[in-house]
């Protein structure tokens, strides 16, 4: 890997909240890379796929809050989006025997919370990613193939790979299809909290050539912006300091 040549002041100091299996981190080069990531399971599958990253056990809202000041380069949050999802709310409208023992679910709104607190204290780069809500975002954020993503810079739309299954099947045999698709497979089947979906892992990965296409996005011709000035249709922007929002630079 090109990044094993530079030394460790050379590499972009990353922060990986919500990691996952490591979609989004798999094309990534010359990183210096921290994953955080609660499950057990899931973080010892992202080890085994990236054994040179240091990889934390932690709830990752938290950690963001006592380490985003830690010298990091760029800062990528992937919180769950199920309590945000349309298929979810779909799904509660329309299938009763799935909704049998279940509540309805305030939506998690420790994403706007990290949206906020990173375009307000964060220094450096970085993006939330998530799905497209059910109801009106309370922050505009920047719609690329089926994700939406909040960051201080301008990320290009991106085409994922064409896939010829529907993603939102929990059908456990789709499990080799989505690994294919993703180019990352699983050492035996996982499965979050309550689920006996095994794919559901695979599912929440963000592609790997859509997370190198964000990470590129932030270097070049884009500067670091204002959340508002990045969510502007990709049309002129005039960068605001830190100054002007009450963050130090």
């Amino acid at each position: 890997m090109i990044g094993d040549s530079l030394s460790s002041a050379e590499r972009t100091r990353v922060l990986n909240l919500y990691a996952g299996i490591g979609g989004n981190r798999k094309l990534w080069d010359d990183v210096e890379v921290t994953a955080v990531e609660i499950d057990d399971e899931v973080a010892a599958e992202y080890q085994r796929h990236y054994p040179k990253d240091d990889v934390v056990v932690a709830d990752a809202h938290t950690f963001l809050k006592q380490h985003y000041d830690d010298g990091w380069d760029f800062i990528w949050a992937s919180p769950p989006c199920q309590s945000h999802s349309r298929v979810s709310y779909a799904m509660w409208h329309s299938d009763k025997a799935h909704n049998r023992n279940r509540s309805p679910e305030y939506p998690d709104m420790r994403l706007y919370q990290e949206i906020v607190f990173l375009d307000r204290f964060f220094d450096g780069d970085w993006v939330v990613e998530n799905v497209e809500p059910y109801y009106d975002e309370l922050i505009p954020g920047q719609k690329v193939g089926r994700h939406l993503f909040w960051s201080n810079y301008h990320i290009p739309d991106f085409e994922e790979p064409a896939r010829d299954f529907p993603f939102t099947s929990g059908n456990p045999s789709d499990r080799e299809k989505l690994e294919s698709w993703l180019g990352i497979s699983t050492s035996k089947n996982i499965y979050l909290g309550t689920s006996n979906d095994p794919t559901q892992v695979l599912r929440n990965a963000v592609h790997p050539e859509l997370g190198r296409h964000v990470f590129d996005s932030r270097t070049g011709t884009y500067e670091q912006q204002t959340l508002v000035a990045a969510t502007d249709d990709g049309n002129a922007r005039t960068p605001q300091s830190k100054s002007e929002h009450g963050g130090g630079q």
